[in-house]
């Protein structure tokens, strides 16, 4: 085994982040949000029901982690959680109920790179979690209010509407469920469809040459939800629970190129395909009980190496760390490769995640663990092939 002294580990606590437990006791959201902060210093002032103002606190990510805001309900609100990054930083949120179950993510909806979403929410403890895309340190500002309390970020939508008046009632009408559609935001900037019975849908819109923005509008232009950036530069809405009867507009715009054409595909939301999508694009640890391929990799004695033939879907390996220390896991790039990487505990609960360490392509995440089986994901961040040398070190501290 490798043994590290103090003033390394010293540095590679420091990598993990900067915020402290904010709680004594274990598993706040799922044991996700353990390590958290209160957003309004401490519990009873973390209260959005009942709060004067939002609250709002400064946080630094290092070394591809996350930072977590814990807050409370003491009744159901309507409830607007906000990242924004300082300088070029681009900030996606997480917002998960007390069982660590995702409600909802965002990466754009705030505006210039910031994070914004809003929804109702029932009694109780939740986190938002905030992460950088590229995986790079990062600043940023994080506000958790009440929708009737002044936002953090412009928002990209104002969600009273579509942009230009009567557009839902000339939009194109996009055909049946299950169907896609391929045209630039010049020629269609807005579909329209019909649920004949209360259905759960699922709309994308691929086309990274775009980086479409869609926008999801019910009878009477309400506001229904939003995405930017849900699969690298394509565009999902996920909604499960069932939408009424009536006709729907989707509202496209793009970032980048408004010639481009934008597949657009809506269908009936299916919980598996849900899933098994977070696992291809590492948003989730697959379950180890053989339904998702996972390669294990044995006990982490000091260091084993694996050779990955990366894709744009993750490839997984597990591990055993037998006794508590630091590992360390890095994905090397070869060629035109370029790394992502990802780590999971067995409950699922994110350890880390990376793109891009130093000033390489390389990926790296770095923690001190306690002894247990370990999920790690790797994939190609840009889609295609590459090939990619996965590196895992065990370390204990010096004697």
């Amino acid at each position: 085994m490798t043994r590290l002294n103090f003033k390394t580990t010293a540095i590679a606590t420091l990598m993990l982040g900067v915020a402290s437990p904010a709680l004594a006791q274990n598993d706040v959201c799922g044991g996700f949000g353990n390590s958290g902060q209160w957003i309004g210093g401490d519990q009873a002032a973390s209260d959005i029901a009942t709060v004067d103002t939002y609250q709002e606190q400064m946080a630094l990510v290092l070394g591809g982690n996350e930072y977590v805001s814990l807050f409370t309900l003491s009744t159901g609100a309507d409830v607007r959680v906000e990242a924004a990054g300082r300088g070029s930083a681009d900030p996606i949120i997480d917002l998960l109920d007390s069982s660590g179950g995702i409600i909802l993510s965002d990466d754009d909806s705030g505006g210039n790179g910031a994070s914004r979403a809003e929804t109702f929410l029932e009694a109780g403890t939740y986190c938002m979690s905030m992460r950088s895309y590229d995986g790079g340190p990062m600043t940023a500002f994080v506000r958790i209010g009440r929708q009737d309390q002044e936002p953090l970020t412009d928002g990209v939508s104002t969600g009273t509407g579509p942009s230009t008046l009567g557009s839902c009632e000339t939009a194109t009408p996009f055909g049946a469920l299950g169907q896609s559609q391929a045209a630039s935001v010049n020629e269609t900037p807005y579909w329209s469809f019909r649920l004949d019975e209360a259905t759960p849908v699922t709309i994308t819109a691929e086309n990274e040459t775009a980086d479409p923005v869609i926008t999801l509008f019910g009878p009477d232009d309400t506001y229904i939800e939003e995405n930017d950036d849900y699969d690298g530069l394509n565009s999902r809405i996920d909604i499960a629970s069932p939408l009424a009867a009536g006709t729907y507009c989707l509202e496209m715009a793009a970032l980048s190129d408004d010639a481009a054409p934008v597949t657009v595909t809506i269908s009936a939301y299916d919980p598996e395909e849900a899933l098994l999508s977070l696992y291809a694009r590492g948003e989730a640890a697959p379950p180890l009980d053989g339904s998702i391929p996972v390669t294990d990799l044995g006990v982490l004695q000091s260091r084993i190496l694996q050779d990955v033939q990366a894709s744009q879907d993750v490839s997984w390996f597990s591990l055993d760390f037998q006794d508590a220390g630091m590992m360390v896991v890095e994905a090397i790039a070869a060629g035109n490769s370029d790394p992502w990487l990802v780590v999971y505990d067995d409950l699922g609960r994110q350890i880390g995640a990376n793109d891009d360490y130093g000033d390489g392509l390389d990926s790296l995440v770095m923690a001190r663990l306690q002894p247990g089986k370990y999920i790690i994901g790797v994939r190609q961040y840009d889609g295609g092939q590459g090939f990619v040398r996965l590196l895992a070190e065990r370390y204990v501290r010096a004697q």
